[in-house]
């Protein structure tokens, strides 16, 4: 009988091939975690641990697929008062090859390294318990013949493959399981941000940003959780006291543990004896921990460790390498694709002048004041852990990443406080603290989605939500909890949506301290907060914003793989993306593909579009607060070309603007476009 153990043995060993060790052992590399409320299922948490880095469509006749003898783990945190993992559903796959005299993965009905799947769960501690035995992978999506033709390959089409691997669980939890191929929802210029920091945003040509992920498959363990399944006290989501209600956040994260010893067989066969116990090789919780704080050395030796023994890699997180090329006195002239990103050096408060940038001291100065008390920096609650000397975003960045933010002053929003006084009381919008000090997803399953069609989502997530609650006066007028759009997004969980690397840049520069009252070094007390360094914050993006195609509406919200066989199997398949200036309205997918130009625009715009089918189109302009500021198309359309000019009122403001492209009532992109006089 396995046992569950929140100790793993440490060995010098997650994200697309962040570390050395891991980026020679795909099968085993996690690239991503996203957990979030179901969109169409509101009692229901959806966490989606994705493996196995950029694969291509066409990578055969090996194509890729999960590990044998790989323990895929699950790891959920619900209690605070515990120690180690609360709940873990632990993934082991099997191969089997039904037609071994081919090199051919599929022919004549049958599929060579066919995968099937066993799950189980341990609670609190307990003993693992099978809730899936011989759960069905896909094949991957190879193309027509292999898929569809009914002598040759399996006589089927690949979207009931996809729909008919979704399991449901045995046991009591009333899980609902997918594991296989998909196409990767993550999307990242990796070429721009890897070459020093080289985003290409408006750029054209070679500089055209470039969506490196588009057009790659990955491997996904999915699961539809009910909220009362993971609760602490099983609570249902109708239990909550309130949308911030503290008893309803969980910590996510994923790992893959390969057996410690491997022996050849004694006699002679091909293969290996395999002995316990096992030992993580990969892990991830929050997106690009691994590979954009953590430095080279330590990568290997995160990726071995638990969540619960972060404390060696607290120091990259006080200290964000990210800020230096944010600082005009350390290397951000060098980086000019980070203009935009500046982190507070005098941020004026009451209380004096803060500065922010590494190695200053940051909020320390307030250490023990009696200005802190009741407040989350009170030294009685959290002060000893936030306020560090020469450590200044021990106090966002930390936290952002190693325990959640609480609903305490100073993590309210500046509405309501008094200008410049960030330890007053303020607006509420976060809380998903969960004090186990270390690297999670944190996510609160009380707070409410935000419908995917709104006008108000984001894909900025949690910063758009403070937007709103700084801006907008459906928000701003009172100090009350209010359900702010986009407060179900990243950091509060992750959404298959959130521009997660936008996010966090904008994060590393500051924005957070910024929506509390901690302004940009432009800000005056008595003045408002929305300056022009927090404004060119807001506006920073690095040109690839959107997947590359649609989500689905359903579980698992992932859509199908890219066909060996489609647009995506050669190198017309890589996916340029245009940038803010570009004016391209990304649609990845084919049903319609859109620009914008010129952009920027004094007195109009035109909206180019091509329809490969009959729909319904809506094209909605709004201003940064979510207001809508004109609807510019919204009718069916025939399959076809399109232009919509949009002439532009003669008192609107100057400024940035989202263009909102709906497709059948579905909102499928956004852009920012700039309007001049």
């Amino acid at each position: 009988m396995t046992y569950a153990s929140s100790k793993h043995d440490c060995v010098v060993a997650s994200s697309h091939r962040e570390a050395p060790l891991i980026s020679n052992d795909p099968l085993a590399d996690n690239t991503d975690v996203y957990a979030f409320r179901s969109p169409d299922d509101t009692t229901s948490i959806t966490i989606i641990a994705g493996y196995v880095p950029l694969e291509l469509p066409q990578g055969g006749p090996n194509y890729y697929s999960f590990g044998e003898n790989i323990a895929y783990d699950i790891h959920i945190k619900n209690n605070p008062t515990t120690t180690g993992d609360d709940i873990i559903y632990r993934f082991k796959f099997k191969q089997t090859n039904e037609d071994p005299t081919t090199f051919f993965n599929i022919r004549l009905g049958k599929q060579n390294l066919k995968t099937t799947y066993d799950c189980s769960v341990s609670s609190a501690g307990k003993p693992f318990k099978s809730i899936i035995t011989g759960g069905v992978v896909p094949p991957n999506n190879i193309g027509p013949r292999s898929i569809e033709d009914p002598v040759v390959g399996l006589g089927t089409n690949y979207e009931k493959l996809f729909k008919d691997a979704i399991t449901p669980s045995t046991g009591r939890g009333g899980e609902m399981v997918y594991c296989g191929p998909a196409d990767d929802p993550f999307f990242v210029d990796l070429g721009g941000i890897f070459d020093l920091a080289h985003t290409r945003a408006g750029g054209t040509g070679v500089n055209q940003p470039i969506d490196a992920v588009a057009c790659h498959n990955v491997h996904v363990i999915a699961m539809k959780i009910p909220i009362k399944t993971l609760q602490m006290d099983h609570k249902s989501s109708n239990g909550a006291r309130s949308i911030l209600d503290p008893d309803y956040v969980i910590g996510v994260w994923a790992s893959a543990s390969r057996p410690k010893i491997a022996k050849l067989r004694e006699d002679g066969t091909p293969g290996y004896h395999y002995q316990l116990p096992y030992v993580q090789v990969s892990r991830l919780g929050m997106p690009l921990t691994n590979e954009a704080i953590i430095p080279i050395g330590d990568k290997d030796y995160w990726n071995s460790q638990t969540p619960y023994n972060d404390g060696d890699f607290e120091k990259y997180f006080t200290n964000p390498e990210l800020a230096l090329y944010m600082d005009d006195d350390q290397f951000g002239p060098l980086v000019p694709a980070f203009d935009a990103l500046r982190v507070q050096e005098s941020s004026q408060t009451v209380l004096g002048t803060v500065d922010f940038t590494d190695y200053a001291d940051g909020l320390f100065v307030l250490y023990g004041d009696p200005a802190t008390l009741g407040t989350a920096l009170d030294p009685a609650l959290y002060g000893d852990y936030l306020l560090r000397k020469n450590q200044p975003r021990s106090v966002d960045i930390l936290p952002i990443f190693n325990t959640g933010v609480p609903n305490l002053a100073p993590y309210q929003l500046a509405t309501g406080k008094p200008s410049g006084n960030p330890l007053a009381p303020g607006k509420p919008f976060v809380n998903n603290f969960l004090p186990t000090f270390g690297d999670m997803l944190r996510l609160n399953m009380a707070v409410p989605i935000t419908k995917r069609n709104s006008p108000d989502f984001s894909t900025e997530g949690l910063l758009q939500a403070a937007v709103l609650g700084l801006t907008d006066p459906r928000y701003n007028t009172n100090t009350d909890l209010q359900n702010i759009p986009n407060m179900d997004g990243f950091p509060n969980g992750r959404r298959l949506e959130d521009d997660v690397t936008r996010i966090e840049l904008q994060a590393v520069s500051g924005i957070v301290l910024a929506a509390i009252g901690l302004g940009y070094d432009d800000f005056n007390i008595g003045e408002s907060l929305v300056t022009p360094d927090l404004l060119g914050v807001l506006g920073y993006t690095t040109g690839v914003e959107k997947n590359d195609t649609t989500l689905r509406s359903s579980f698992p919200y992932v859509q199908v793989p890219w066909s060996g066989f489609g647009k995506c199997s050669g190198p017309n398949g890589i996916y340029m993306s245009g940038g803010r200036d570009a004016g391209v309205l990304e649609i990845g997918s084919p049903e319609l593909v859109a620009m914008s130009y010129p952009n920027p625009f004094s007195s109009y715009t035109n909206f180019k579009y091509h329809l490969s089918g009959d729909a319904r189109v809506t094209i909605r302009v709004v201003d940064l607060t979510g207001k809508t500021v004109s609807i510019v198309e919204d009718g069916y359309k025939k399959a076809g070309n399109y232009l919509t000019t949009w002439n532009t009122v003669n008192n609107l403001p100057e400024g940035i603007y989202i263009a909102t492209i709906a497709y059948n009532g579905i909102t499928m992109s956004t852009m920012k476009i700039n309007h001049v006089k």
